[in-house]
């Protein structure tokens, strides 16, 4: 025995005061919550039966993240007074001050979307920077922003809206704070988390696909093989805290940021590459069970009315309290319940920026992708799930340089392949899928080709920093370097000129990334 250790028996802990007034009524608001999410399950169970629920057009949309920033590329905690002063209902706040969410109207797939959104997204992007420029401040689209610090995503950047309040509540309570988490890469580095803020560390490009119920288990099967390559290809974050990490390091950032990674298998973690570590098979109502059996309610917020008769003017129920809950299930791939009448996919592994043009050939890329294999084959028979999974992490650690499994043929085993590779031999397959979904063929081509270009170049928003990093390095501190980085981020994406275009900076020497 050490000296510090006794023989003593350990004395018996005083008799527990029970829950304090708050504890029991929050107790009692989550107990009354699941009781209501295991109705709106009914209800849904219903609803997705319905003659032509679901069925109309397909749909598309997107939610855009941003950063403000100042002239020197440092946070601006600016983000309600310029959401009051352009006044628009498609900007919303996000989790930090420092950040704006943009909600792209949504369109049909047919004809032009992707450009559509674009140019929505050019029009409010201009509305934000008029606005910011007062207070000598500017949007950026980027998927990390290299000049954060751990002591820009604390408490006091936190959104003062009710929404994020509750999530610091859920993220602080029975934790020890800091707590911390190492993201791995060229730069190891450990973030020290004391508030959900942390999440602020990145910004994504959410797009939207409507699915019918009849098709959702292969489509959603079929995004969780398309997104891979998409990723690799779109890669736009591979600075994070100032330190060269994964070429998309939001993916560990934001697996790890909200504290509740486990080994514990009967209780998944909230942000994952989906629920079950297995293809779906049960529709969308499986993927919604789940996530009600799996997950605490984080917002226990109950409507006065029950689920039943709370009817949308489109004639089905709202599901609100289901649809609350969802929205704190941050799978990369995750189903959305509109009672506006469909079901959807949401596509969340996707960067914010470079630029609108890029982004939109992103979304052409994975939607049609997605679409093209699910009408070529059922992807859980071509492929086991544990080799979709490893790609997604593959992708988003290598970029264009990962080794990917992919199917062969029929009936053959799956092989690797480099996934700049990769993405050039899909383009076709994305094509056909676009085609189906009677996207122009202008549109199709125009955007594809600046996804055939990042590959062929290997330039995507990561390794466009990376370089210039480095180049800059040669003459500066890593500071300045990073804000000088920032600066030249932002001049450029003002172009409007897709990334495999922008010029990089001379450097001496390399520091190419190992890949598996």
């Amino acid at each position: 025995m050490t000296g510090n250790q006794s023989t003593n028996p350990p004395r018996r802990p005083p008799p527990s005061p029970g829950p304090t007034p708050r504890v029991a009524a929050d107790q009692g608001r989550n107990s009354t919550s699941r009781t209501r999410l295991r109705a709106c399950l009914t209800e849904l169970e219903d609803v997705l039966h319905r003659p032509g629920f679901g069925t109309a057009s397909t749909t598309l949309g997107a939610e855009l993240e941003l950063f403000l920033v100042h002239t020197d590329g440092s946070p601006a905690l600016l983000g309600d007074a310029v959401r009051t002063a352009v006044a628009d209902k498609r900007i919303a706040p996000e989790v930090n001050r420092f950040l704006l969410e943009v909600n792209v109207t949504p369109v049909r797939a047919a004809g032009g979307p992707f450009r559509t959104m674009a140019a929505e997204s050019d029009e409010v992007l201009a509305k934000i920077a008029h606005a910011a420029s007062t207070y000598a401040a500017a949007p950026v689209t980027l998927g990390s922003l290299p000049t954060l610090t751990s002591a820009d995503v604390g408490p006091s950047a936190l959104s003062p809206h009710p929404r994020y309040r509750a999530l610091e509540r859920a993220f602080t309570t029975g934790r020890a704070l800091p707590f911390a988490f190492t993201l791995d890469g060229a730069e190891p580095t450990t973030v020290h988390a004391r508030s959900v803020a942390v999440q602020g560390l990145s910004c994504s490009w959410q797009v939207h696909l409507s699915v019918a119920p009849q098709t959702f288990t292969r489509t959603y099967n079929a995004a969780q093989l398309a997104i891979a390559p998409v990723l690799a290809a779109a890669c736009n974050s591979s600075l994070m805290l100032g330190r060269r990490s994964w070429q998309e390091a939001r993916i560990p950032m934001f697996e790890h940021g909200f504290g509740d990674r486990s080994h514990d298998a009967r209780r998944p973690p909230r942000v994952a590459f989906g629920p079950s570590g297995r293809w779906l098979a049960g529709g969308v109502r499986q993927l919604f069970e789940e996530a009600v059996r799996h997950y605490d309610v984080l917002e226990p917020v109950v409507s006065d009315v029950l689920p039943c008769p709370d009817v949308t003017d489109s004639g089905v129920p709202s599901l609100r309290e289901l649809r609350d809950h969802m929205s704190t299930v941050w799978w990369w791939n995750r189903p959305v319940y509109d009672p506006s009448g469909h079901v959807r996919i949401e596509f969340r592994a996707l960067p914010s920026g470079p630029t609108t043009i890029d982004m939109a050939a992103n979304a052409a890329f994975l939607v049609g992708l997605t679409t093209g294999l699910a009408e070529q084959a059922d992807v859980a028979e071509l492929l086991p799930f544990a080799h979709a999974q490893e790609n997604f992490y593959l992708a988003a650690k290598y970029g264009l340089d990962a080794q990917l499994w992919w199917p062969s043929s029929v009936g053959a085993p799956p092989t690797r392949r480099r996934a700049a590779d990769l993405v050039c031999g899909l383009v076709p397959l994305a094509a056909a899928g676009l085609a189906s979904l009677e996207v122009d063929k202008e549109e199709t081509e125009s955007l594809l080709e600046i996804i055939r270009a990042r590959a062929t170049t290997g330039r995507t928003g990561a390794t466009w920093q990376d370089r210039t990093l480095m180049a800059f390095e040669q003459h500066v501190d890593r500071a300045e370097a990073l804000r000088m980085l920032t600066r030249a981020y932002a001049d450029l994406a003002r172009t409007g000129a897709p990334v495999h275009t922008w010029p990089v900076r001379a450097h001496r020497g390399s520091s190419p990334r190992a890949s598996p």
